[in-house]
């Protein structure tokens, strides 16, 4: 198996603590066939996974198995699909897993060595823009023997490749449903996870049913559970209260979540779980803008950007101050930003900008999503605004659009700023780093830079990923970044969960990727 002693010092992104928790047990009733409901303000962009770099994951993690996951309490990755997995080699090339036996797709397709292989391939034959081909830079050939080994040769080492092999972006797939050179396109999906999806109806719901056929890690503790899609967390909220849905995932703003933490009449029955999170927002600049292209613009905004201010109005006390792309609670983390810029200081940002020449106020359109991240994000981003145009600096303008349309014109380099948000795809410093640098990355926008490239290719080969040299290593890529400040961190969040009494399960939910795992809630009677 895997060196466990990867990510010590990245387990307590992991720990959950418990605020007002879910029970641990539950009796079985008339309603325990009844479909789990759980409310999100993170819908699916697509049902591919090879097209997928961000929240659709949710939905892929319970309708699909991976080789590895992360089963509960678990920071480093297990077999799923897989029987076992190791790398063969002294240098973390060579990477080889044993199917289980037995799997078959939902549709009773045989999920063999081959339909690994297909799965795997397709994502980088594909290739979509801001897609999860970028995960697979390390990976030059899947190779198969007969229908249970694969190896997956590395054409350089890396030791974080267990844990792409673990993210939802690595799906199996049947090579006879899913196209190797395009992506599936009938609006269907077919999969070996815990659950079937039985219908799916866009920006409304997605029913999952139990799969009988399945054979991985999850233990179910229901039949069914419906996902339903909301855009606004406060009608989410309101369907919480009227018993519409049974829990939450996603989207909770400050207010929502300090609200319902009161004990008032209108939670009776609720309670929520907290965990601690290692999901970040940030700023991207675009260098093909005139303005944010230009580094005293980018450093002065640096500069006036006050957190605490920004943390303290919007989030109130469900998130803190983040001044390094590596959050707190990941082994590599600094306040690189901090160490640099200091507290807000718009006299020094003043200097910046006079120094290079450049007239006050600088114009420049944000843009945010109006409904992938709650409706916190407006008014974080009023705020930002509200700083920037105070200073006298600068001039804003917001501009925003639904996830969807958003990801299309970030990804196509058109906005000049843009926001952010990241829900690490595993629990690695090199996750919070690496899929935003180099000509083909998450974000859409080229950020070549040889010397961070550098600094992560020597941590790929340090497989304690908690070792002072990678942590070293991550210090000098974080010093890097703050030069160029091509990206800028805000905040760091904590998660939670709202729900009913009757549901057990909550404080079990959430994977070390903070991916709702559906199958462990369930209906209860009495405490």
């Amino acid at each position: 198996m895997f060196n466990r002693t990867m990510l010590r010092a990245a387990a307590a992104v992991a720990s959950i603590s418990l605020v007002a928790g879910c029970g641990l047990f539950s009796d079985d009733d008339a309603d325990g066939a009844k479909p789990v409901v759980v409310g999100t303000t993170s819908e699916p962009s697509t049902l591919d996974p090879a097209a997928a770099w961000d929240g659709s994951w949710e939905l892929y993690r319970n309708v699909f198995q991976t080789l590895l996951s992360f089963p509960i309490g678990s920071t480093s990755p297990q077999p799923d699909a897989a029987q076992s997995c190791q790398f063969t080699d002294a240098t973390s090339t060579a990477y080889q897993c044993t199917l289980r036996e037995g799997l078959t797709f939902s549709n009773g397709h045989k999920l063999d060595a081959a339909a690994v292989k297909h799965s795997i391939d397709r994502i980088k034959k594909i290739n979509v823009k801001g897609g999860p081909a970028g995960l697979l830079g390390s990976l030059s050939a899947v190779q198969t023997e007969g229908d249970r080994n694969i190896t997956f040769r590395l054409s350089k080492s890396d030791a974080t490749f267990p844990f792409i092999l673990a993210t939802p972006a690595m799906s199996l797939v049947d090579p006879a449903e899913y196209p190797a050179d395009a992506l599936r396109e009938d609006g269907r999906l077919t999969g070996s996870g815990p659950y079937n999806l039985e219908s799916y109806k866009e920006g409304d719901r997605a029913e999952l049913k139990k799969n009988a056929s399945y054979h991985g890690f999850a233990d179910r503790k229901n039949e069914a559970v419906t996902i339903r899609y909301f855009q606004d967390s406060e009608v989410m909220v309101s369907a919480l209260k009227k018993k519409e849905i049974d829990a939450t995932n996603r989207g909770l703003t400050a207010e929502e979540v300090t609200s319902l933490q009161e004990k008032k009449p209108e939670n009776e029955g609720i309670q929520v779980v907290e965990t601690v999170g290692a999901d970040i927002r940030y700023l991207v600049f675009n260098p093909k803008d005139p303005a944010a292209a230009k580094l005293p613009v980018r450093r002065a905004i640096a500069q006036v950007i006050d957190r605490d201010a920004l943390v303290a109005k919007v989030y109130n006390g469900t998130a803190e101050p983040l001044y390094s792309m590596v959050p707190k609670g990941i082994a590599g983390h600094t306040t690189s930003f901090f160490d640099t810029f200091g507290d807000p200081d718009v006299e020094e940002a003043r200097r910046i900008l006079e120094k290079a020449g450049i007239d006050a106020p600088v114009k420049l359109t944000f843009w945010f999503t109006s409904d992938r991240y709650g409706s916190s994000t407006a008014l974080e981003f009023a705020e930002i605004k509200r700083q920037l145009d105070a200073s006298g600096l600068f001039e804003v303008k917001l501009q925003s659009k639904p996830w969807k349309e958003y990801q299309e014109g970030y990804k196509n380099g058109q906005y000049p700023v843009f926001g952010r948000g990241w829900f690490p795809d595993f629990p690695d410093p090199d996750n919070f780093i690496a899929p935003f640098v180099g000509k083909e990355n998450a974000l859409g926008t080229p950020y070549d830079s040889p010397e961070i490239a550098e600094q992560l290719t020597l941590s790929r080969k340090e497989s304690d990923r908690g070792s002072v040299s990678v942590s070293n290593q991550f210090e000098t890529a974080q010093k890097l970044l703050v030069k160029d400040v091509r990206l800028l961190p805000l905040w760091q969040g904590k998660l939670h969960i709202a729900a009913s009494e009757e549901i057990a399960g909550c404080e079990r939910a959430l994977d070390p990727q903070t991916i709702m795992q559906v199958w462990t809630l369930e209906r209860k009677t009495s405490w």
